[in-house]
């Protein structure tokens, strides 16, 4: 189970821990010299602070707000020590530590970490050339580098973490998807061979009777059922009852039939679908050709099937089978056909 903390009440937190800064820097304004510029560096720090807190909620901060908080970051100290010599024991003027330290860390926390150890990195030679190598210590830098050094971790750990949970969706997704599919083509696969089932049964029942001795009639009956199930297989969404009725009409008139779906109508609502079958239907009961081929149209185009009709020198079986050579030279183009996705 994810926790999620409110985007507010991070924000709230941060926001009391930097105004706690600004405490400890009012309850010692009696320390500097000069209270100006110890004012104003208390300023910049709040100005810097409510920027990076508030302004923009993107969760990256604007390149331009973290180059301030790094100058801020060199500035505030320059101005406070400029006016604090020494910090008494039971002051707190060098407040400007840990509020440089939090306002790097909110820095780091919006990824923008190189902003962040600069700024740092400037505190660290301040703090060194105003105190000593032991003023890391005494005033808190140290804890303000191991703050920004775990902020960044965080940080970049959160971001793996965000990416992979965004690659393990996107698998997921894949797999649902991939599943989808393989349950649509086991269940393509049942219905036809339901459908194949049905439609073959009762011929098969008839050759058990007779014993496989099929009249010639009987012959023809099963190359035109062979080519019905070549239709339910290969005709897909080409197929409706009248076109059904009006293919098997044109068979028994020694017509080879061919149809080819291969996915260019699958997008049709069922009314337009409905319409332009009905067209089909239309186009191969008035047509008087030898071979018939009704084919589907990519998507993306005006037309949703194309037929065409072509004069054949077949003697009749292969018109019963469905073959077909669109390329033979003696084929003579009968009827061109282009039935419109839209309605006229």
């Amino acid at each position: 189970m994810i926790i999620s903390v409110p985007r507010y009440l991070i924000i709230g937190l941060a926001a009391i821990f930097s105004a706690y800064h600004l405490l400890l820097a009012t309850v010692s304004i009696d320390v500097p010299k000069d209270k100006g510029p110890y004012l104003a560096a208390m300023a910049l720090y709040a100005i810097a602070t409510i920027a990076s807190l508030w302004l923009s909620r993107s969760p990256r901060m604007p390149i331009w707000l973290a180059a301030f908080n790094a100058v801020v970051a060199l500035v505030v100290p320059l101005l406070v020590t400029s006016q604090v010599a020494t910090v008494p024991p039971d002051s707190y003027a060098a407040w400007y530590t840990a509020a440089i330290g939090t306002l790097m860390v909110i820095t780091s926390t919006r990824r923008r970490h190189t902003f962040a150890w600069i700024g740092i990195g400037a505190l660290i030679v301040q703090t060194i050339a105003w105190s000593g190598p032991g003023g890391l210590v005494a005033y808190g830098v140290v804890g303000d580098v191991l703050w920004v050094g775990v902020s960044h971790a965080l940080s970049l750990s959160l971001a793996k973490a965000g990416r992979d949970t965004r690659q393990y969706a996107l698998a997921e997704r894949e797999a649902v998807e991939w599943r989808a599919a393989q349950e649509a083509h086991v269940s393509e696969r049942q219905f036809r061979l339901g459908q194949t089932s049905r439609m073959s049964l009762p011929m098969l029942r008839q050759i058990v009777a007779v014993g496989g001795e099929l009249t010639e009639g009987q012959r023809l009956e099963c190359l035109y059922l062979e080519g019905a199930i070549r239709d339910e297989i290969r005709g897909r969404k080409l197929l409706n009852n009248r076109v059904r009725e009006q293919i098997m009409v044109a068979r028994r008139k020694g017509t080879t039939v061919t149809l080819l779906d291969e996915g260019g109508i699958d997008d049709l609502e069922d009314a337009d679908l409905e319409r332009v079958l009905n067209r089909l239907a239309e186009a191969i009961r008035d047509t008087q050709t030898g071979k018939l081929i009704a084919r589907t149209v990519p998507e993306g185009s005006d037309i949703a099937i194309t037929v065409v009709g072509l004069s054949s020198l077949d003697d009749g079986h292969a018109s019963a089978l469905g073959k077909h050579n669109v390329d033979d030279e003696e084929d003579q183009v009968d009827l061109w056909l282009e039935i419109p996705r839209a309605a006229d």
